[in-house]
């Protein structure tokens, strides 16, 4: 009797893991900063993620290519723009009005098909060493003056620069954002292959200044201690100040839509807002949940005032980036 009720528990259980819900994830974020969030989802819901990781432009392109036919649930953008181009090719489903509420108006999709999840300032990163903070421009404009010549570092094919870039079309029109290309460009600025490069290259004095998200030089800091480098946040309304999101939608064709919106509300939950501010320097977006200590209230960053939806040019912007030879 004692064999045939372990079979019977062998077998229930068995049934019990086959059973058990996958969504599948593209994440446009990479997977030391969201891996172990997945993890606790599923430790919490028991439904299993698995993720495709990649860069958030190529994975938004990819799925748009696999249209209805793609595997993906949800899709963790690292910008808006990503989740942008999906929404306006009526590729996502509207997200509960719930989960939407959480987020401030400004860092969500206008029409609730996508929702930001985390808060991430453009800054300009400099070597304390070689530079004073007052020396700093107010405005990134201000970057193209002779005077940083062979002093600058960027990122052209990450995707938070270019999403900046194409916030700079936005603001201020495509021939300025052209002129400060190839003005950026005439101080022979060192290329580097992403952020997190930049801020090393800072921190060897390498270069003097760089483009970055505001994060970056926290994560290096965590792990090599105190470096020469402090972030500079350019004025109030200036493109450079950007504060743009990392965030979620849920693909219009996904066939496990309530699991992903357990996923989605999940990341807007006081434990994964928590661990987004202390783990990966990010600011929170939902209201009591405080940033770092090392980070200004989200509310005294000056953000431009934008549709962040409308970050979804990003053929636009890599053209160009083409067009001027940054690319």
């Amino acid at each position: 009797m004692t064999r045939l009720l372990s079979l019977f528990l062998s077998l229930t259980l068995s049934s019990t893991a086959l059973a058990a819900e996958t969504l599948t994830v593209y994440s446009g974020r990479n997977e030391k900063l969201v891996g172990p969030l997945f993890k606790k989802f599923t430790e919490k819901t028991g439904i299993e993620v698995k993720v495709r990781y990649g860069e958030t432009p190529q994975l938004a392109a990819t799925l748009l290519e696999e249209g209805a036919k793609t595997p993906a649930d949800v899709f963790f953008a690292q910008d808006a723009g990503g989740l942008g181009a999906l929404a306006n090719a009526g590729r996502l489903q509207a997200l509960p009005k719930e989960t939407l509420d959480k987020v401030d108006a400004r860092f969500r999709s206008p029409q609730g098909l996508w929702v930001g999840t985390s808060g991430r300032a453009r800054v300009v990163a400099y070597n304390t060493k070689k530079v004073k903070a007052e020396e700093l421009p107010k405005s990134i404009l201000g970057f193209t003056d002779p005077k940083w010549k062979g002093r600058l570092g960027w990122a052209p094919t990450n995707a938070s620069f270019q999403a900046f870039v194409t916030t700079l079309r936005l603001m201020k029109g495509e021939e300025a954002a052209t002129k400060w290309l190839q003005g950026i460009k005439a101080n022979n600025p060192r290329v580097y292959k992403n952020n997190a490069a930049i801020i090393e290259a800072l921190s060897r004095g390498e270069i003097d200044a760089g483009f970055v998200n505001h994060y970056y030089l926290f994560a290096a800091k965590k792990d090599k201690g105190e470096l020469p480098v402090a972030n500079h946040f350019v004025e109030a309304g200036d493109p450079g100040a950007l504060v743009n999101v990392a965030g979620v939608g849920i693909l219009k064709e996904s066939k496990k839509a309530d699991a992903a919106r357990k996923l989605a509300a999940y990341l807007l939950e006081p434990e994964a807002q928590a661990y987004f501010s202390q783990e990966t320097f990010e600011f929170p977006l939902v209201a009591g949940v405080k940033p770092s200590a090392a980070l200004p209230e989200l509310s005294k960053v000056g953000s431009p005032q934008l549709d962040l939806s409308k970050l979804d040019d990003l053929r636009g912007t890599v053209k160009l980036l083409q067009d001027t030879g940054v690319l």
